[in-house]
């Protein structure tokens, strides 16, 4: 396993307290009162021996984890109990190579724990797992338990029970009811050996080989293969992560709409990077779905095209400029302006007091011209060293990319990296005090975090206001398949904070002139439905344009099966009057396996 993925895969099940395990390879029988699996699994999620020792626990061998620091296996009870609700298989944790074998009969004795992937701040919910192990081979070669199918019917519908406000909203001592709850179905099928037959991609292969497939074809389908997220309701029970047991070298490079036709196989497991994962012995054959990269239309001679691109923490050392500069002149059709997200100082993340990004802009300006493209010319603030977030040493910010033959920027001194930038009226006109401005910077909302850059420009002699954002991100919130339900949101607190400010700022640019063009655009790292772009759009300030278009169009950016909102363009009433424009999402990158980023650009047409 590459030492990447070794790192991140061993995160997924080292037990909370290890030491090094023996096998003894015996031939007496287990004990004829010793413990089951689905006594150790229980009826809530967690163990009723959590904390102690159990002895001869019998299973049969379904699987063998060898590589990383989470070696261990699986076994299942071949004679299961009759209640639903109960897993029969778990997960021994050995921390060095098993010597058993798929298909020994063995007993385990060991310590049972309830290990949290992603410790225990992380909200996750607890694995259950059988430490420091004595192992019994009994007999070999014995034929593996049957597979149970997850598919359509046997997923429920609902997603998860409302936690125990007792518990601080946690699930963990609710009594699991599989057939009503999707997070329980799940969990009733921890370690347990499963198997999904014919099953769409819905998150492409990642650097770290894995995908998500669906096993509801019809869930939240759009026309390109996805599964939508479209509300906190809507969190798409169909989705299960794939990963493989076997090589990564041979793990398919699959994108959203292909398919893996035949059965995939092996036990149930649960993981800080999304939660329920079947962890393949067997794969199944990938079909391709062709699935290719969007093209947008190309503005007309008096058409403004405004974009957002977040391009991934590029710096000159990085060796995607031809790329990003092909998407934004083939793909995105050379727009007038380009707001860029993400990118880093001269010499990326090196943490040196290194600010100036002239030598990044300028590398992909060159390779938009190479690539057929204009002679873009830019803007931007230099931020003070190491404040603005992002990857240490890196000092992203946002860039304003504009096309001078056909738009032009209004410069007006006085905009620096700590001072505000504010709006006066001028012959009856709103003005920025400074173009380019920053938003605020020294507020508290900002900590940490990217400030909004505003820019003055004009068009066929209409002045155009607009706001490059990158909000604060959504790390450090629980995950869907959290304890917690529903899961706490914990970065909206400073996003809303953020929102706030920027909505306020539209706010003073609209009460000087009603009628201004204004847009704020960018990495909104939040949903077109979330509170966040409700505290944005205000009471008709701005409006987020993603939502011109039908339901299943809109996402930005494909997360753990889930295709959703994170980058958005909002218009300020003068351009969404009369519906006069046209806003693409640009699925260049989120879809696909080889990305050069993790975000899909968007692009608004008006005229001003």
């Amino acid at each position: 396993m590459p030492s990447r993925s070794s790192a991140r895969l061993a995160a997924l099940t080292v037990a909370a307290v290890c030491s090094a395990a023996s096998a003894v390879v015996l031939t007496s029988p287990a004990h004829a009162d010793s413990v089951r699996v689905h006594d150790v699994q229980g009826t809530t999620r967690i163990s009723p021996f959590a904390g102690q020792k159990v002895t001869d626990v019998p299973g049969i061998v379904t699987a063998t984890r060898t590589y990383g620091s989470s070696r261990g296996f699986w076994i299942q009870d071949p004679t299961p109990d009759d209640n639903p609700a109960t897993s029969e298989g778990v997960f021994v944790f050995t921390s060095s190579t098993p010597k058993v074998a798929v298909g020994d009969s063995v007993t385990v004795t060991g310590t049972v724990s309830e290990y949290v992937p992603g410790g225990a701040s992380s909200g996750n919910q607890s694995l259950t797992e059988i430490t420091k192990p004595v192992i019994t081979t009994v007999s070999t070669g014995n034929e593996v338990p049957a597979p149970t199918v997850i598919d359509a019917d046997s997923v429920p519908d609902a997603y998860a029970p409302a936690g125990d406000a007792a518990a601080a909203g946690s699930v963990n001592g609710l009594a699991l009811d599989p057939s009503t709850y999707a997070l329980d179905y799940y969990e009733s099928l921890e370690g347990m050996n499963v198997q999904v037959a014919d099953t769409r991609v819905v998150t492409a292969t990642d650097p770290y080989s894995e995908l998500w497939v669906t096993v509801k074809p019809w869930e939240h389908r759009n026309r390109r293969g996805g599964t939508v997220y479209g509300s906190y309701d809507s969190q798409n029970t169909g989705r299960l992560q794939i990963q493989s047991l076997g090589a990564t070298a041979d793990f398919p490079k699959a994108n959203v709409g292909d398919r893996l036709e035949g059965t995939t196989t092996g036990p149930l497991d649960f993981n800080q990077f999304g939660g329920y994962t079947l962890v393949a012995g067997k794969l199944g054959t990938l079909h391709s779905g062709g699935l290719e990269r969007e093209t947008t239309q190309k503005q007309s001679r008096g058409e403004l095209a405004v974009a957002t691109y977040n391009v991934e923490n590029l710096d000159p050392s990085d060796a995607t400029f031809d790329k990003h500069a092909a998407a934004i002149v083939n793909n995105l059709q050379s727009p007038d302006i380009v707001s860029l997200e993400e990118i880093q100082d001269n010499n990326g993340a090196k943490d040196d007091g290194t600010v100036d990004a002239n030598e990044t802009v300028t590398k992909l300006i060159d390779a938009i011209v190479a690539a057929g493209g204009p002679k873009y010319d830019w803007r931007s603030i230099t931020p003070v060293n190491d404040q603005d977030g992002g990857e240490p040493g890196g000092n992203i910010r946002q860039v304003l990319l504009f096309n001078p033959e056909r738009v032009s920027f209004v410069d007006r001194a006085g905009g620096d990296s700590t001072t505000a930038v504010g709006v006066t009226k001028v012959h009856g006109k709103a003005q920025l005090t400074a173009s380019p401005g920053r938003i605020d910077p020294a507020n508290t909302a900002w900590k940490s975090s990217r400030k909004p850059l505003a820019g003055e420009f004009v068009f066929r002699g209409k002045t155009v206001f607009v706001i490059a954002n990158h909000l604060n991100s959504k790390g450090g919130d629980q995950g869907l398949t959290a304890q917690y339900q529903p899961p706490v949101r914990s970065s909206e607190i400073q996003r809303h904070a953020q929102a706030t400010l920027v909505n306020a700022f539209v706010k003073s640019i609209l009460d000087v002139q009603k009628n201004a063009n204004v847009i704020a655009l960018g990495d909104m790292n939040d949903f077109e439905f979330s509170g966040t772009t409700k505290i944005l759009e205000g009471d008709g300030e701005l409006w987020s344009a993603i939502k011109s278009l039908p339901r299943s169009e809109r996402y930005t950016y494909d997360y753990q099966g889930n295709q959703q909102v994170l980058d958005q363009i909002l218009v300020s009433p003068a351009i969404r009057r009369g519906c006069d424009f046209e806003y693409d999402s640009v699925h260049t990158n989120s879809e696909f396996n080889d990305q050069i980023s993790d975000h899909d650009p968007q692009v608004l047409r008006f005229r001003p």
